[in-house]
């Protein structure tokens, strides 16, 4: 059995965050850890959902606005949120949100496929939809949801 097709079955762990009133997780494994919000230094010409940089132990990390990057509002970070510091591809990222909320264990059996009313731009990162204990949480894939910094990578 293929490493992939072992976590499918027996369960893989997510974590759970929020931006503004809805709920999204990513591949704990993607996780690199949780920080609080720092300033971000703007960076001219980046794409409006860069917030800026950080100085993350030496190593200059970009910072995106998750929420932005997801088509919603700008955040207006504040002490509260928190920084998900990500690997995506082969890079690592910043991911400004409003607050972690879990960390999950699912399988397949617990996502459900994203709804046909998503447009095309949500099917490419969304991978489906955990029902659970009364909540709606959407499963995003990083690495489609940022495709150019897979490209920048190669």
């Amino acid at each position: 059995m293929t490493y992939a097709a072992k976590t499918l079955s027996e369960g893989r762990e997510l974590i759970a965050f929020r931006i503004g009133d809805q709920e999204f997780c990513v591949n704990i494994m993607s996780v690199r850890e949780i920080r609080g919000w720092a300033p971000a230094t703007p960076m001219p010409h980046a794409p409006p959902y860069v917030l800026g940089v950080i100085n993350l132990r030496g190593a200059v990390l970009p910072i995106i606005d998750l929420s932005l990057r997801l088509g919603m509002k700008a955040a207006e970070p504040t002490v509260r949120h928190v920084i998900i510091v990500a690997q995506v591809g082969q890079k690592v990222v910043g991911l400004l949100v409003d607050a972690v909320s879990d960390i999950l264990t699912v399988t397949d059996d617990n996502v459900q496929p994203t709804p046909d009313i998503a447009n095309e731009a949500a099917k490419n990162y969304a991978r489906g939809i955990l029902a659970i204990e009364g909540r709606m949480i959407c499963m995003i894939e990083l690495e489609a949801l940022f495709p150019q910094i897979e490209s920048e990578a190669a």
